[in-house]
């Protein structure tokens, strides 16, 4: 079967929203940068497959947990069975992938011998008759599961590598140093959606995981639930686009990036991942874009200037960087500038987007710090972190997570954070709270 043609990578754009005024001798200017990619799918959310012939080129691998811990209940294996079915499915004609079935050991489901296979009718039923193979036994090392997908993936010359990993446990068959070593191996390589399925699995290794692959995290308590996530998850990356996105930022003489995080939507600090592509420019990597638009929060420290100076203080463009350390642009380029006044009001005044975004920010870590204490059997400290949550949950109209902390808490009041812990918590309704702490509302039009 013939490879699909590359379409056309879409066009990027970026926005910047920022009050641009300092008092004098400030030195710290903050920045919501929205890059926007358009020229394919529905914008937003997930995107419908391009027709035959018009996708890009991808390779994707699908792990499933295979651990004893799967046969119970008994409809646990059965359902990560006609999810993978169903995400199969979901791919598009042309696409490579695999099957990985994943204990203290990862193994070809499918089509095996290192290979994989060309999505068609055929394949997707050979790949199902594979799948009712299937069953529980033996313990989790998820890290050999990521290694096999790299592994596989990399032999494709394909322009989107993705994985998708689903999990009922905890990664006890390797130490979190080797899981760590081999989230550090794949980064960049591929990325990968991850899922927890019921409520014995660890929350942070599930998100560590999406967090290092730039992926999605997400709970799927009830794993009847799972055929329709999956489903949603490989149509999703079946609308990506253009792989190795990098937003490039410059800085002048004397400035430097304090932070870059990633706001909507979700909370993703990207500060760490900096490479460094040459004087005063440093890449952060976002991994695969489809039809979508994204919010930043940059923050830039610049030298301190007198009444009436200006200066640019960071110059933001979304590329792909290049094997070669060339780079290939994407369109789209945004300015961040800084200029010093003695007018109290103007320099005073917070831009209501980079408002917004910091507390969305502090709602994330607000909850993970409140559910941490809580864990630990911190009552009060607790208390004051969930009441936090719950106040700053309302005010920016984040009604998901407000929803979700109110059944963690007894709202008394949420204009002012005041609240109960509840005595008795279902355990699947901490770890949708802990699992989904991250997720923004984006600023009202």
């Amino acid at each position: 079967m013939a490879d699909f043609v590359k379409p056309n990578v879409p066009r990027f754009s970026v926005d910047v929203y920022q009050n641009e005024h300092l008092p004098e001798g400030a030195g710290e200017v903050n920045a919501i940068v929205t890059v926007t990619a358009t020229g394919g799918g529905a914008l937003g959310g997930a995107v419908a497959a391009p027709a035959p012939g018009q996708g890009p080129s991808a390779a994707v691998a699908l792990m499933v947990d295979c651990s004893g811990s799967m046969e119970y209940p008994p409809a646990k294996m059965r359902n990560a069975r006609e999810a993978t079915a169903a995400a199969v499915d979901a791919l598009r004609d042309g696409t490579r992938f695999a099957v990985i079935g994943g204990t203290h050991v990862a193994q070809e489901v499918y089509p095996g011998g290192g290979r994989l296979a060309v999505a068609d009718a055929v394949t997707r039923g050979q790949a199902k008759q594979a799948l009712r193979r299937l069953s529980a036994g033996g313990g989790t090392a998820i890290g050999t599961w990521l290694r096999l997908a790299d592994r596989l993936l990399s032999a494709a010359d394909v322009t989107i590598r993705h994985g998708i990993l689903l999990t009922d446990g905890r990664n006890e068959h390797e130490s979190p140093q080797d899981l760590q070593a081999t989230l550090e191996a794949c980064a960049g390589r591929f990325t990968c959606d991850a899922r927890g399925v019921g409520t014995d699995w660890e929350v942070k290794e599930v998100t560590g995981i999406a967090s290092a692959l730039l992926g999605t995290a997400d709970i799927v308590a009830d794993p009847a639930g799972l055929a329709a996530d999956f489903t949603r998850m490989m149509e999703t990356a079946m609308g990506k686009e253009v792989a190795g996105v990098a937003l490039r930022v410059w800085t002048p003489v004397g400035a430097a990036v304090r932070f870059l995080k990633q706001v909507a939507p979700t909370v993703e600090d990207l500060t760490a991942r900096r490479t460094e592509a040459g004087p005063r420019v440093g890449d952060y990597p976002t991994g695969s874009w489809g039809d979508e638009s994204r919010d930043y929060h940059l923050c830039v420290q610049v030298p301190p200037a007198g009444i009436g100076q200006e200066m640019l203080a960071a110059r933001i463009s979304p590329v792909v960087p290049q094997p070669d350390r060339s780079v290939r642009s994407l369109g789209g380029q945004g300015l961040v500038r800084a200029v010093w006044t003695d007018d109290l009001a103007t320099s005073t005044s917070i831009d209501p987007r980079v408002a917004h975004y910091t507390g969305q920010a502090e709602l994330a870590q607000a909850i993970q710090k409140g559910l941490d204490l809580r864990k630990a059997g911190d009552i009060d400290g607790a208390t004051a972190r969930l009441g936090r949550a719950v106040q700053l949950a309302n005010a920016s109209g984040n009604a998901d997570t407000a929803k979700l902390l109110a059944k963690v808490v007894d709202v008394v009041d949420a204009a002012t954070g005041t609240v109960r812990l509840k005595t008795k918590v279902a355990e699947a309704d901490e770890m949708t709270l802990e699992t989904r702490s991250t997720k923004t509302v984006r600023v009202k039009k």
